[in-house]
């Protein structure tokens, strides 16, 4: 159980987080100070440093449960299944079920703009998307017993990260282009399809778990 000093902590993260955001979604992201922001959340400067150490972490606030994600499903992938027929179901039941990470929910494009429009998150982001295929390299490497000089595990997390951005991209684009969310799903997971019917069997059936006899 979580213990009451840890859940304060954890509600001033998460006030200091909303408030940035508000902050960044109304005036955009390199023009906020953090100064301003200590102020509309009422603390002071060092504080919101102790929490976040960089100003694009407070907008990118879940980073570190982005790039465990894809290494938590391969890791916890059911037997008889490889690791990419565990990111990508996954990576399906997300969009069916709407989750928040995939962009399929309102006042999304707001979000993207105040992303598209600061170099400084674009490189973030770029950094976020490479710490996320190394990590899911080194699963990979540890879940298959690859040697240390086998390049295979770095490949096939780079194709497969390609393909979960490349699906989740079309929520980005669509939100900004002001499609419905059924429509920009139904792409998203006609895209899907298209991906994984598209992965040579090498890639499809790295790191098969073995099945229960």
């Amino acid at each position: 159980m979580t213990g009451l000093r840890e859940r304060k902590k954890q509600q001033t993260r998460q006030h200091l987080s909303d408030v940035a955001t508000g902050l960044f979604l109304e005036r955009g992201f390199d023009v906020v100070t953090v100064a301003e922001i200590a102020e509309a959340a009422d603390v002071s400067v060092n504080t919101v440093y102790n929490y976040f150490p960089a100003k694009e972490d407070l907008f990118l606030d879940r980073e570190d449960e982005q790039v465990e994600r894809p290494s938590l499903r391969v890791r916890g992938r059911a037997p008889g299944e490889s690791a990419a027929e565990a990111i990508l179901r996954a990576a399906r039941a997300d969009i069916e079920t709407r989750q928040p990470w995939v962009g399929l929910t309102g006042g999304y494009d707001r979000f993207m703009r105040v992303l598209f429009g600061s170099p400084t998150l674009m490189s973030r982001l770029q950094r976020m998307h490479h710490r996320m295929c190394d990590r899911l390299t080194e699963t990979l490497r540890e879940e298959a017993g690859a040697a240390p000089d086998d390049p295979t595990p770095k490949l096939v997390a780079g194709i497969l990260m390609w393909l979960v951005n490349s699906v989740y991209r079309i929520a980005g684009e669509g939100a900004l282009a002001g499609t419905p969310v059924d429509e920009i799903a139904a792409r998203m997971l006609r895209e899907l399809d298209v991906a994984e019917s598209l992965l040579a069997p090498t890639a499809r059936d790295y790191a098969r778990r073995p099945a229960v006899s």
